[in-house]
């Protein structure tokens, strides 16, 4: 067992743990107070992703829950305006019918005095026109019946009733 490599050489054992001590201060100095760092800002940088993340989806919630209200109240206020438009829908539409009743029932009133009106002008005519006809047939028959005496008897009578109707 004369191999060099399996015997310990006490300098290049010193050597070694001395390289081993000047490079693990040099890690420690350089590599590993940089590399704790940066593995801190990433942990803090994530942690507040996570943070923020969690704020998000709580204030996604609240929104949704809004909206959802939100929504629930319109419908609801739709709901109403539909029911208030269909009252009153159903309101004006009684209202015009009660007016078109009332309307027509004016007419046929109006209608219905006109043809009295009508009707007593037709009759007030004919009557006038009857007592034309009798009084020139009267006069006909006066005139061929009656003497000078007579006839100046019936005016005086006549007068004289017209007299007494007048008082």
């Amino acid at each position: 067992m004369d191999n060099p490599l399996i015997q310990p050489d006490p300098g290049l054992f010193i050597w070694t743990i001395a390289t081993f001590l000047v490079l693990l201060w040099a890690l420690r100095r350089f590599a590993w107070g940089p590399l704790m760092a940066a593995l801190e800002a990433r942990e803090k940088t994530i942690a507040s992703a996570v943070e923020n993340a969690e704020r998000a989806r709580v204030e996604l919630e609240k929104v949704q829950a809004n909206s959802a209200h939100l929504l629930a109240e319109a419908r609801r206020e739709a709901s109403d305006v539909i029911a208030r438009a269909r009252t009153d829908a159903d309101r004006f539409r009684e209202e015009m019918r009660e007016k078109a009743a009332a309307e027509a029932v004016a007419i046929a009133k109006n209608a219905e005095q006109q043809i009295q009106r009508e009707a007593a002008k037709a009759v007030e005519q004919i009557r006038r026109e009857a007592v034309d006809l009798s009084l020139a047939i009267a006069s006909k028959l006066i005139k061929r019946n009656l003497s000078k005496a007579d006839n100046e008897q019936l005016i005086e009578d006549t007068v004289r009733q017209l007299d007494q109707s007048q008082h």
